[in-house]
C-alpha cells in the first residue's frame, strides 16, 4: 500500500468537528498502521519511519520537518512537489524526499505564511515569511513560478553564533574583533555589507553582544531574525504586509519613524533595501542615535555606498551632493563579508568612512583579507591590519583615548588622514 493511501485512510477517520490533540493524532496513526500491517507486511523500522512522516504531515511541516530539524542542512530549496534540494557544508545536493501532492505542499506553505500573519495566493504570489526559529522563508507561487510552488528556506542555527565561534572558524581575526568591540561600545554607526548567504545577519547578531546591557535597543526587520540576547530593555518590531483589501501595511519606514519616539539608545535595522534607507541614515544615525547598525547587499564597500546613494534617492528629493554628505556624516564603519570559492564565509574588509570632501565620499581600508594559499581544499588567509582608525572622536568621548589613534588627522572632520585613503565616486 502506498503512503498516499495510508494518509488518506488516516484523514478519513479524523473528526473534523473538533481540534484533535497531538496524542489523539498519533494514536489514530498507530491504529491505521496496525490495520495496514495486518493486510501487508511492513518491517518495524519502516513502520516507525512511516508513523513519524505521517505525524509530521498532519501536525508539522510534512517532509520538511526532518530537514528543518537536521542541523547539518543550512538551506532548503523546494522546486515544486518532487524536486527538493539541500545545502550542506556549502554543497548543494538533491533530496530523496518529496511531497505527496501539490495540494499538500500548498497546505505547508499556507501554514508557514499564516504563522507570521501574512498571505500568499495567485493574486499575490510572492511573500517573505519566517519559521518559529527565525529561519527565513521565501515563497513564489504559480502563475509566476512555472514549475511551482517554489519555497526557499534559509535556516539559522538553533543557538546564536558567537564572535568566539566565528574566530574559531577563521571567519574573522581576534585582533579585528577586539577593535570592533571598542567601536560598538563607543557607538560608532556600523554597516555590514555582503552578498547573498555571506553571513550578514549572523555577524550582526554576534556584533550585538558588545552592546552595553543597560541600553534601550530597538530592532526593526521585515522578518524577525535577529537574536539579541541579554539586553533587558529590548523592543522588537516587525513589518507587516497589507491585507487582502490592500490595507494595514506597516513598512520599515513606518517602524523607524515610530522607533524614534520610543526613546532608543540604538536602532538596529535588519536590512535596508529601498527608500527606508533615508530614515535609517537621516533620521536614526544623524538624529542622535549613534551606535545604530544595519546590513545591505553589495559586492564591496564601494558598491555599498553607491547602493545607499541610490536607495536614498528613491525616498527623498535631494541633490546627489546632499545625499552623499548625509551618508558620509552618518556612517562610520563598513564591515564587508564574502563567501569564498571554498564556500567559507569571511570578513574580507573593514572600511572607515572618512567623510565628504572635494565632491566625493572618502574612505580608507582598516583591515583587509589576504589569501595565502590553499590547503586540503580550504583557502588559507589572514585579515591584515592596513591602517589606523582616523575618526576617533567617539572613542575619545567613550573614554578610550589611546585606542584607534591615527598618526594623521584625528579631528574626525573627514580629511584624507594619510596613506591608505581611497576616494569613491
Amino acid at each position: 500500500m502506498r503512503e498516499e493511501e495510508i494518509y488518506e485512510r488516516v484523514f478519513e477517520r479524523m473528526d473534523m468537528n473538533r481540534e484533535l490533540e497531538d496524542e489523539e493524532v498519533a494514536e489514530l496513526i498507530h491504529e491505521v498502521l496496525k490495520e495496514v500491517c495486518e493486510e501487508e507486511y511492513f518491517p518495524l523500522e519502516e513502520q516507525i519511519c512511516l508513523s513519524r512522516r505521517l505525524f509530521h504531515s498532519f501536525r508539522k511541516l510534512d517532509v520538511l520537518q526532518e530537514l528543518i530539524e537536521d542541523e547539518s542542512v543550512t538551506e532548503i530549496m523546494i522546486n515544486g512537489v518532487e524536486d527538493i534540494f539541500l545545502e550542506r557544508n556549502g554543497q548543494i545536493c538533491r533530496s530523496d524526499k518529496r511531497f505527496l501532492s501539490e495540494e499538500k505542499l500548498g497546505d505547508v506553505i499556507q501554514q508557514i505564511v499564516s504563522g507570521t500573519n501574512r498571505y500568499v495566493n495567485e493574486l499575490s504570489p510572492i511573500v517573505d515569511a519566517r519559521l518559529e526559529d527565525g529561519s527565513r522563508v521565501n515563497v513564489v507561487l504559480k502563475p509566476v513560478a512555472l514549475n511551482g510552488p517554489i519555497m526557499t528556506i534559509r535556516k539559522f542555527p538553533r543557538d546564536k553564533v558567537t564572535m568566539e565561534q566565528l574566530i574559531g572558524w577563521g571567519s574573522v581575526s581576534e585582533e579585528a574583533v577586539k577593535f570592533l568591540e571598542l567601536l560598538v561600545k563607543a557607538k560608532y554607526n556600523i554597516f555590514v555589507s555582503g552578498g547573498t548567504g555571506s553571513g550578514k545577519t549572523t555577524f550582526l547578531n554576534a556584533l550585538s553582544d558588545y552592546i552595553p546591557k543597560d541600553e534601550r535597543i530597538i530592532t526593526i526587520e521585515d522578518n524577525a531574525e535577529l537574536q539579541i540576547k541579554g539586553v533587558p530593555n529590548l523592543v522588537r518590531l516587525e513589518a507587516r504586509n497589507a491585507n487582502l483589501e490592500g490595507e494595514g501595511a506597516v513598512t520599515i519606514r513606518d517602524l523607524i519613524k515610530a522607533a524614534l519616539r520610543m526613546r532608543p539608545d540604538r536602532i538596529i535595522v535588519g536590512e535596508v533595501r529601498a527608500e527606508e534607507t533615508v530614515d535609517m541614515i537621516s533620521s536614526a544615525m544623524l538624529n542622535g542615535h549613534s551606535g545604530s547598525m544595519s546590513t545591505g547587499h553589495a559586492n564591496n564597500p564601494a558598491d555599498m555606498l553607491n547602493r545607499l546613494e541610490t536607495m536614498m534617492m528613491m525616498g527623498i528629493d535631494l541633490p546627489l551632493t546632499a545625499i552623499q554628505r548625509q551618508i558620509a556624516s552618518a556612517l562610520d564603519i563598513i564591515i564587508h563579508l564574502g563567501r569564498l570559492r571554498d564556500k567559507s564565509r569571511k570578513v574580507l574588509e573593514i572600511t572607515e568612512v572618512l567623510g565628504y570632501r572635494n565632491g566625493r565620499i572618502q574612505t580608507q581600508t582598516l583591515y583587509q583579507y589576504r589569501e595565502e594559499g590553499v590547503e586540503d581544499g580550504k583557502i588559507k588567509g589572514t585579515l591584515v591590519k592596513v591602517e589606523e582608525l582616523t575618526r576617533r572622536d567617539k572613542l575619545l568621548a567613550a573614554g578610550y583615548p589611546k585606542q584607534g589613534v591615527c598618526n594623521g588627522d584625528t579631528s574626525g572632520s573627514g580629511s584624507d588622514g594619510g596613506s591608505g585613503v581611497s576616494v569613491l565616486q
